[in-house]
């Protein structure tokens, strides 16, 4: 029986993430999946804002930004030609390092993970599934089928079910999966094509309820299309072909289409798995909730669970926390989880309906108003927060703790440019706790931190730090995940220990 600390159901991109943090932190991971090769295919395409800050942790943000693209504008077409463009340059200045919408497919993604975490010594067992597993108390004892169709025990110390929205892990802790399925069948095709959608930017037809998104890609006249299949069609039994739906496109768009890489068709669903986790086995990405693609949320939750879950796991397996940290994964991120299965739904619902006020919504009053709002300092900066995943808070979560400025324990670390050109985001790669001052810390902190054995770190204060939300010489305790767990107005070095103690967290 082969042993490992954890045992990582799923090589899509948050079982990988997943399992990159994990061995950053030392953690003995055996990463298994069933299908024979890694995907070649994919539908999740937006890499957001703020997946590319945990990637910067993890020391491979260039890396993706070098493979992928940045899309510039947002094109809305009504009529078969463009009615208004939204620029989006910069849209997140100010708010993170990483200011802009960014494209770079599933396919190309995992592989680039693939290659990170095979530097790293570990790779990925193909062919090989998860057939069952129980749970001891102890530890969980999984039954695997390997690629000559033996069985294999793998015992590990904890269990990731990270194996997509058909989860054996999930149906075997009997979780449930409540939710639904659209009515609408939508296709996906990546095609070499050339005409004006074909430019670099997000091109969006808004006509009727057909809607259809131009995604550009890396490389010249590379483009992914999504679009809603229509009328009998959509009931047709017989697998459809580009040829079947691809009128929208080269009529409308006036997209002419060299190549088609590959086509495909899905329905979407819209599920929230009760639990995130039963005992020494959890759920993330698909296999906990799956929802509409309605703002380019999926891939970038999952990896979201994966590095809450990842330092929670070394912590307790390093025991720097007791077990009962664990609790928190479920707490805090299934509370998202369920808001943005809301959220996505009524902007599949508004992007879909075949109403006529909806309709008008689309093709009048969206292209009308659009430029205007996102020229809006207040709402480009709130747009940007919401589709980047900053607003993405644990301010009710038994690890939040005070307030300090505009900054709430719960919250992500604010970011900010230092004079000196750097910033403070830059301390986060060691994937530790740490305290951060923004100013000056007096003795006590400084002596609290080093018994704590607590990096600290002391930013000299500038006045425009203030419009970040951070305090003068106020203490924020920051979790490895960059997320402030205890903030404290007066850096006061007594909280600090008591929050420490209190939580039974000892830091590197």
């Amino acid at each position: 029986m082969r042993e490992t600390e954890v045992l990582i159901a799923g090589a899509g991109p948050t079982g990988l993430v997943l399992a990159l943090w994990l061995t950053r932190l030392g953690i003995k991971v055996r990463v298994i999946d069933k299908a024979a090769q890694a995907g070649t295919t994919s539908r999740a395409l937006a890499v957001q804002a703020r997946t590319l800050e945990f990637y910067r942790q993890l020391g491979i943000a260039q890396a993706v930004l070098d493979a992928g693209h940045k899309v510039e504008a947002m094109k809305l077409w009504v009529g078969g030609r463009p009615v208004t463009t939204v620029n989006l340059h910069e849209v997140g200045e100010g708010i993170s390092p990483f200011d802009f919408m960014f494209i770079f497919p599933q396919d190309e993604h995992e592989t680039l993970l693939i290659d990170a975490l095979a530097k790293l010594k570990v790779e990925v067992e193909r062919s090989t599934e998860l057939v069952g597993f129980t749970d001891d108390g102890d530890c969980v004892r999984a039954v695997l089928r390997l690629p000559d169709g033996t069985e294999d025990m793998c015992e590990a110390r904890y269990l990731a079910g990270c194996d997509g929205a058909r989860s054996k892990v999930r149906e075997v802790l009997d979780t449930g999966f409540p939710g639904g399925t659209y009515a609408q069948m939508f296709y996906v095709a990546d095609v070499q094509a050339s005409g004006e959608p074909i430019d670099g930017n997000l091109n969006i037809d808004l006509d009727g309820s057909d809607f259809l998104a131009v995604f550009p890609l890396k490389g010249e006249g590379r483009a992914r299309l999504i679009g809603v299949v229509r009328g009998e069609r959509a009931k047709d039994l017989k697998p459809l072909t580009f040829e079947d739906v691809s009128a929208r496109a080269i009529d409308d768009l006036k997209i002419k289409v060299s190549k088609v890489n590959w086509f495909s068709t899905y329905h979407v669903h819209h599920r929230v798995s009760n639990h995130f986790r039963k005992g020494r086995a959890f759920l993330l990405g698909d296999a906990a909730h799956i929802h509409s693609p309605a703002g380019g949320q999926g891939m970038n939750t999952g990896i979201g669970d994966a590095v809450n879950l990842a330092w929670k796991l070394a912590s307790v397996l390093k025991r720097r926390a007791e077990p009962s940290l664990l609790d928190t994964y479920e707490a805090e991120r299934i509370v998202f989880a369920r808001r943005l299965v809301a959220t996505t739904d009524r902007m599949f619902t508004l992007a879909s309906s075949t109403g006529k006020l909806a309709e008008r919504i689309r093709t009048q009053v969206a292209p009308l108003i659009a430029p205007g709002l996102m020229g809006m300092d207040g709402v480009r900066r709130f747009a940007f927060r919401t589709v980047s995943q900053m607003v993405v808070n644990y301010r009710h979560g038994a690890l939040a703790k005070g307030a300090a400025g505009a900054v709430w324990g719960g919250d992500r670390l604010p970011w900010i440019r230092l004079a000196d050109g750097g910033d403070n985001f830059a301390p986060l790669e060691s994937l530790d706790w740490q305290a951060h001052v923004y100013g000056q810390a007096d003795g006590e902190l400084i002596r609290a931190c080093q018994a704590a054995k607590l990096e600290l770190r002391q930013f000299a204060w500038e006045p425009a730090m203030r419009h970040q939300g951070v305090k003068q010489d106020a203490l924020y305790l920051v979790r490895p995940d960059g997320y402030v767990a205890l903030t404290d107005p007066n850096g006061d070095a007594a909280r600090l220990l008591q929050y420490l103690d209190e939580r039974k967290l000892s830091p590197v």
